[in-house]
């Protein structure tokens, strides 16, 4: 499995899941474009990747209206684009009553809006190759809810009707879309989350601790996106949870009440 020649853009590059992936696409022998809103944190991942060519493209993705612009930036770098890998996001651990309108504004601009206008404006690239893959990390959340998760798993569950609707509309082309639904993954993400008035979380939850290892994570998605999946689901004992869910739900609720509210 290599992508020699082949050039890849990631997102949330400088950090958790996409910053793992940077690392094992480099070894993988891929052209990077690193974007993240974090200069200083992309500089020093490009300082450990100095045996692949990269090229770091800092913006901050809450600014929808400039994202084509960006796209046209990141295509110039190499003139092309194989591969666009879509990490960043924002969690979330706060109850639905305490979660201001604010916030999943937020949430929803940066899960959801910013990889869409990512998608629509690299999508004429992909038409005029006809090749292409588009692959954008969602969450176990996507697919089913969890306490104190109100707005990112909306944003998610978004996610995922827009990119299984595209995956329809480009089964007779070339262009691949790839979606990840990661369950618990050993990173900052509830550090980072937001909760009720906006602010940061700051810890590390219990969910977290107990998480797959990032870099374990990260092989499972570059496997899935070599081999054209569209659908990549990385779990453990969340896939207990999922079982539930669909076969006995009223379990999977008094499940998830209980351990969703212990964090």
């Amino acid at each position: 499995m290599r992508f020699d020649s082949k050039v890849v853009w990631i997102t949330g590059a400088s950090s958790g899941i996409g910053k793992e992936l940077a690392i094992q696409l480099s070894n993988l022998g891929a052209t990077l474009i690193l974007t993240s809103s974090n200069a200083v944190l992309l500089e020093i991942l490009r300082s450990e990747l100095q045996s692949t060519k990269i090229h770091v493209l800092t913006y901050d993705l809450f600014d929808l209206d400039g994202i084509p612009t960006l796209v046209e930036q990141a295509l110039a770098f190499e003139g092309s684009i194989d591969y666009v890998i879509q990490s960043a996001g924002i969690s979330q651990r706060a109850m639905a009553e305490d979660t201001d309108i604010t916030v999943y504004k937020k949430l929803m601009d940066i899960n959801y809006f910013a990889p869409l206008a990512i998608t629509q404006a690299i999508l004429p690239h992909f038409k005029m190759k006809n090749s292409g893959n588009i692959t954008v990390i969602s969450s176990i959340a996507g697919l089913i809810g969890f306490p104190l998760r109100t707005g990112y798993a909306a944003s998610k569950h978004a996610v995922k009707g827009y990119f299984e609707t595209l995956q329809c509309e480009l089964y007779k082309t070339k262009t691949t879309i790839s979606i990840v639904y990661p369950g618990r993954i050993n990173t900052n993400i509830s550090k980072n989350a937001l909760i009720g008035n906006g602010q940061q979380f700051g810890l590390t939850d219990a969910n977290n601790k107990v998480g797959m290892e990032v870099d374990v994570c990260a092989r499972k998605i570059i496997r899935g996106i070599y081999k054209g999946k569209k659908t990549i689901i990385i779990v453990k004992a969340e896939r207990i949870l999922f079982w539930l869910w669909w076969f006995i739900p009223s379990l999977y609720y008094k499940i998830a009440h209980a351990k969703g509210l212990e964090n």
